[in-house]
């Protein structure tokens, strides 16, 4: 037997609501919780990829949602709520890293070069520039997905919790590169300004009896990683003081804790699980 198998289900009877939950971190905060004894309603774009999270499995639900549609949010939320009847939970963890037109490929493109002319001796000429070569596009697809998005399942969840009187936990997936600065600007923006939401609203509703707090991974090996350059990846990994990126499981872990009643004192804050790439 495992420690997860040997462990107490913090979450046994709870009801946790999980956004983007098909991939990555996602479905491995959904897992997590399912395996801490929650029911769980994934939410994503795909519904087909979050039904396949826990298959026909009678007690957890997949719903659709864009969650930068507010109108999306609160029709799944309102489903998610009646299935599972109610939210004691919602992990905000629903987030893209680009846009179209959003500079990414002259940023990285810039970067590369800059770093090629370092290491031949020569005087950098290239800049590692995206806000010039940024669309208002690129902006807003990135921002309305990892800020609006969450403050729009934020504002349902909330209302539900409130309905009940019965308290709660919010968990919202930031970043380190909000505390660094490191990566798209955009991106940077989004994560940032959500440690800023999770910290409004702990002092909001903690008259409520509800905890929000916000986890910041640090690079970890998720479908996202995807849309970086090899060379880029490989960089962070060998930045990490621990030698490696995480693995989504252990995010989930994270999240677990913030969910549960272990973490019963603790709101507003931020939980760093970034291998030590950098100290919050």
């Amino acid at each position: 037997m495992n420690v997860r198998e040997a462990a107490v289900k913090r979450l046994q009877g709870r009801r946790a609501v999980v956004t983007g939950g098909a991939q990555g971190i996602g479905r491995a905060i959904a897992e997590r919780l399912a395996g801490e004894g929650a029911r769980v309603a994934v939410i994503d774009r795909d519904r087909a990829a979050a039904q396949a999270v826990f298959g026909d499995a009678a007690d957890h639900v997949a719903l659709a949602c864009d969650v930068a549609d507010s109108g999306s949010v609160d029709a799944a939320m309102a489903e998610a709520a009646r299935a599972l009847g109610g939210i004691d939970i919602l992990v905000c963890n629903a987030g893209i890293g680009r846009g179209p037109d959003d500079g990414s490929e002259q940023m990285y493109a810039g970067a590369a070069d800059r770093a090629g002319q370092i290491a031949r001796g020569e005087a950098p000429t290239a800049h590692p520039d995206q806000t010039i070569h940024m669309s208002d596009a690129g902006w807003r697809a990135v921002l309305g997905v990892n800020l609006d998005g969450a403050f729009y399942c934020c504002r349902a969840a909330l209302r539900d919790m409130a309905a009940r009187d019965a308290g709660g936990s919010i968990v919202l997936i930031a970043s380190t590169s909000a505390a660094s600065g490191e990566g798209p600007v955009h991106y940077v923006t989004s994560k940032a300004a959500i440690v800023g939401l999770a910290r409004g609203l702990a002092r909001e509703v903690a008259s409520r009896g509800i905890r929000v707090n916000a986890v910041h991974p640090g690079p970890t090996d998720t479908p996202i990683m995807a849309n970086v350059p090899d060379e880029v990846r490989k960089g962070l990994a060998a930045a990490v003081p621990l030698g490696r990126m995480a693995q989504p499981a252990e995010i989930a872990a994270a999240v677990a804790f913030l969910a549960s009643d272990d973490a019963s004192f603790v709101t507003g804050s931020v939980v760093a699980a970034n291998g030590g790439s950098y100290l919050c």
